[in-house]
């Protein structure tokens, strides 16, 4: 797409270290040379607009809580009319690239500077101030004590440099990246379409293998069958046998939460989201730091070769979801909301433990056996009676190595 591209004939200095060079027939102005504040009031009924940094101008969502942390005043008339192709600054996070031309008609926080854009397309504008060569001049331009706290400055920002293009090439330049970003959405779309097909596929890989619907040492079927005795699981090979998690692994329910207390020892946390994002507990997580005492550390040390799921969630299809840990310490511990499975060696291997509940089967009736109402949770008991497919452990080595090596090339 850019590889077709050819640069300009000529180009000049910028003047501005970061930026380097540009078209030399490109003019260099000022912000405060293209932009004229507006500040038009009293007009509440007008709809709530916001600015953010990853989107620019948006029509403020007052219904969300999350998206409303800050107060929103009974008497809007106060609020400061935006008009579509105005460019609108929140100037107290101009610094992050929190400003651009808005697409609405509405209304802003009175903190907000508004302004009215001369010479210049809107759309062309908005793309160039809100790139990355442009944020750095609104943080030199932004002024404080602390960080976050910095407060843009009308003055600066108006000495802020802008290169502007003829206006038939602005056009073209705003023609051109509308074409690119569709494109681009296109290739996204088609490669998320790719990567939800290739995860259905390596579900299906981890379901046959660790219900035997095929031998992964040779590709085919095994021998023999019999039926397991249990409705989703159907036919088992003749020699596995199905089992319940507290018959093959010993399992302990983490109460520690994070806390600090001097009497008691610094340690760091496996959490929910460390098992939640990741297959493998390793030691290139960012552990959650945290207390707890001599009893705690000795009953909830993690250790390599336990299986960790997640035991509560508030949404329940969230509930289950395993890690595989290859990692331990002496100051690591399995904090809340989970619980470990500590395979039994002689009849389990922990990778396999990992894969089986991995498998839709197992996963399935986790979120059958979760209990609650607004927040879901597996007991103790509920946890013990989950029943798992038993090859061999031989068997259940070959079906890791195999698995490990599919999802590798998944991946």
């Amino acid at each position: 797409m850019i590889g077709k591209l050819k640069p300009y004939p000529k180009y000049k200095d910028s003047g501005v270290p970061w930026l380097g060079q540009v078209p030399a027939h490109w003019e260099v102005s000022k912000l405060g040379k293209i932009l004229k504040e507006l500040i038009e009031r009293n007009r509440p009924t007008l709809t709530l607009l916001s600015v953010v940094r990853e989107k620019g101008v948006i029509i403020r969502n007052v219904e969300d809580k999350k998206e409303n942390r800050n107060y929103i005043p009974v008497d809007l008339s106060n609020y400061k009319v935006v008009r579509k192709g105005n460019f609108v600054i929140n100037k107290m996070k101009a610094w992050q690239g929190s400003y651009g031309v808005s697409n609405f008609k509405g209304i802003v926080s009175p903190a907000y500077f508004i302004f009215r854009i001369n010479r210049v397309d809107p759309q062309f504008f908005h793309s160039a101030i809100r790139c990355k060569a442009y944020v750095p001049f609104f943080t030199q331009a932004s002024e404080g004590v602390r960080v976050g706290q910095w407060d843009l400055s009308k003055l600066r920002m108006k000495e802020i440099p802008f290169f502007i293009p003829p206006l038939p090439e602005q056009r073209a330049i705003v023609r051109f990246l509308d074409w690119a970003e569709r494109r681009i959405h296109k290739a996204l779309r088609l490669r998320q379409k790719r990567i939800k097909l290739l995860e259905e596929y390596k579900q299906a890989l981890i379901h046959q293998a660790v219900t035997g619907q095929i031998d992964v040492r040779t590709g085919k079927p095994y021998p023999e069958y019999k039926d397991s005795g249990v409705e989703w699981l159907g036919k088992v090979p003749k020699h596995w046998e199905v089992r319940r998690v507290g018959q093959i692994a010993k399992m302990m329910i983490s109460n520690v939460d994070k806390h600090f207390n001097e009497s008691e020892k610094k340690v760091r946390l496996c959490n929910y989201i460390d098992v939640y994002k990741n297959d493998c507990i390793t030691g290139n997580i960012n552990f959650m730091q945290a207390s707890a005492t001599i009893d705690e550390i000795e009953r909830f040390k993690i250790k390599i070769g336990d299986v960790i799921i997640t035991k509560d969630s508030e949404d329940w299809t969230d509930i289950g979801v395993p890690a595989y840990v290859a990692y331990e310490a002496d100051d690591l511990i399995c904090g809340y909301h989970l619980a470990v499975l500590r395979p039994l060696k002689s009849i389990m291997n922990g990778k396999f433990l990992f894969r089986a509940i991995q498998s839709q089967g197992v996963s399935t009736q986790f979120r059958i056996s979760a209990n609650g109402v607004t927040r879901y949770g597996l007991s103790y008991n509920s946890i013990k009676t989950v029943l798992i497919p038993v090859p061999s452990i031989d068997e259940q080595k070959a079906i890791v190595a195999f698995l490990d090596k599919q999802s590798k090339l998944i991946d």
